[in-house]
């Protein structure tokens, strides 16, 4: 029917826009931590740390305890979004669409009430408060990416966008910034934002199925409520007459054409731990960049605050750039749709074959973002950060469309949630850089930014064993070819 068809589309059409909306400007808000710790700074959060030290020049307010504070924040907030999405990727997995949103939900709410009733008495609430809003947002972003399954040959493209919009919701806290500067109070900033969470709950029922996006998506597929009613997909028998009622289900399980491989096995597969490596290397030197850019800003500009302020604008400015950035790697793993593959080439395949230029493309990016990173000349600054938001889009974004690819989609939530919580692990070593850089190396990161270079090289070893693997595959795929072709 041509009415519902149309209904259709535009239900889909909202769906995809309103989580656009969602991941743009609520998920990754607390990646945009410098914007506020300018802000807590001018409040007095963590002042108490701050002491006067004598010099040969006179006495001087010594505040690297509060760095070390704020720098721990956000260590342990960027942590928890890790770590904490494995649990949230088997409860999206079990439970589905409606109960992770609700969970998420919750959380989102406490932490930005946490933070509007915080004050310089309570700097303490910072802790709890900004993992929170971390593991709150990162239910968004997992529930929502699923959207790219309504859409087909741009489903990755879609997921990657959904992930730069994650990371573009960085330039929340810049909008608290310039509010605050503009006379809006944090605590006036942060009951909005828990205001918000209405508009997250109409979504979860009104435009989000209670379970799941099928992948590949089934004819006549409809979910949440439409002109006031909740539909479920329908198979209709070849004389149009509805037969069977079918429950919406998880990606790509109503279709089980072949036997999938286990969690344990998709684990422990080379594919998956190159993937770990990949991811985790690269997220190391972001933390750690973010994480420290503050104090960084504070050397190069000799603490002078409004060009620290301007600088910390221009980084924030920048992360809305994300948004923008993210689909291009979409479009290079959907570069091969509707073109002729290869003689007996499953999608599979090919979707792995398109995924080795997006890799290896991440890796070049993060070595050359950290080389600017780490010259320490304060105009190369600029673009050290378009550097940086670029890379950040390819990498989150193409870990999630590489996991959803490489791997069976009913383990998608739990695979994603399991190379983000032990990416986390080995991004727990950004304080102990940041505290080595504080002490040891007299504030200068020179070293560790050399390290953290090196590092960032191990990157490239997972574009080339997806390569190979890929070069096995076609392999393996001859040979069966040729014996066929022989028996006859």
């Amino acid at each position: 029917m041509p009415g519902v068809e149309k209904s259709l589309m535009v239900q889909r059409s909202l769906t995809f826009a309103t989580g656009l909306v969602e991941c743009l400007c609520f998920a990754g808000a607390v990646f945009g931590w410098a914007s506020l710790v300018f802000v807590l700074k001018t409040e007095g959060y963590f002042s108490s740390l701050c002491v006067n030290v004598t010099q040969v020049n006179g006495t001087a307010l010594d505040c690297s305890g509060q760095d070390e504070q704020f720098s721990l924040v956000f260590t342990i907030a960027s942590f928890m979004n890790n770590f904490l999405t494995l649990p949230n990727g088997f409860l999206f997995d079990r439970f589905g669409t409606t109960v992770a949103r609700l969970f998420g939900i919750f959380l989102y709410t406490m932490g930005t009430l946490m933070v509007a009733f915080s004050s310089s008495v309570l700097s303490i609430l910072l802790f709890p408060a900004l993992s929170l809003l971390a593991v709150g947002g990162i239910l968004f972003l997992m529930t929502n990416m699923q959207v790219g399954n309504l859409f087909g040959s741009h489903r990755s493209t879609i997921i990657t966008l959904y992930n730069g919009a994650f990371d573009s919701s960085s330039a929340l806290f810049l909008i608290i910034k310039l509010l605050y500067e503009s006379g809006i109070s944090l605590r006036a900033s942060f009951l909005v934002l828990s205001a918000c969470s209405v508009i997250h709950l109409l979504r979860t029922f009104v435009l989000l199925p209670k379970k799941f996006i099928p992948y590949p998506l089934p004819e006549g597929y409809t979910y949440g409520i439409i002109f006031g009613k909740s539909k479920r997909p329908e198979q209709t028998a070849a004389n149009g007459n509805a037969e069977t009622t079918v429950e919406e289900t998880p990606l790509k399980r109503d279709v089980p054409v072949k036997q999938e491989k286990s969690f344990r096995e998709c684990l422990l597969s080379r594919l998956f731990l190159w993937h770990l490596v990949w991811l985790s290397v690269m997220q190391l030197r972001h933390y750690l960049f973010i994480g420290t850019l503050n104090p960084m800003l504070q050397r190069l500009t000799e603490g002078e605050p409004s060009l620290v302020s301007r600088y910390i604008n221009a980084f924030a400015f920048t992360q809305l750039c994300g948004v923008l950035c993210a689909p291009w790697n979409g479009l290079i793993m959907d570069r091969h749709k509707g073109k002729p593959r290869a003689a007996g080439e499953s999608e599979h395949e090919a979707d792995l074959r398109a995924a080795v230029l997006s890799l290896f493309l991440t890796a070049l990016q993060c070595v050359l973002f950290s080389v600017s990173a780490s010259t320490p000349y304060l105009p190369l600054q600029y673009l050290t950060f378009i550097l940086q938001v670029v890379n950040r889009s390819f990498l989150y974004g193409g870990n999630a469309a590489f996991i959803s690819i490489a791997f069976p989609s009913c383990h998608f939530g739990k695979l994603y949630g399991g190379v983000m919580a032990l990416s986390a692990v080995f991004s727990l070593l950004q304080y102990p850089c940041f505290a080595l850089v504080k002490g040891a190396l007299n504030g200068d990161p020179l070293y560790v930014n050399i390290a953290l270079t090196v590092l960032s090289l191990l990157a490239f070893i997972h574009p080339l064993s997806v390569y190979l693997h890929c070069r096995s595959l076609a392999s393996q795929r001859a040979k069966s070819v040729t014996a066929s072709t022989s028996s006859l």
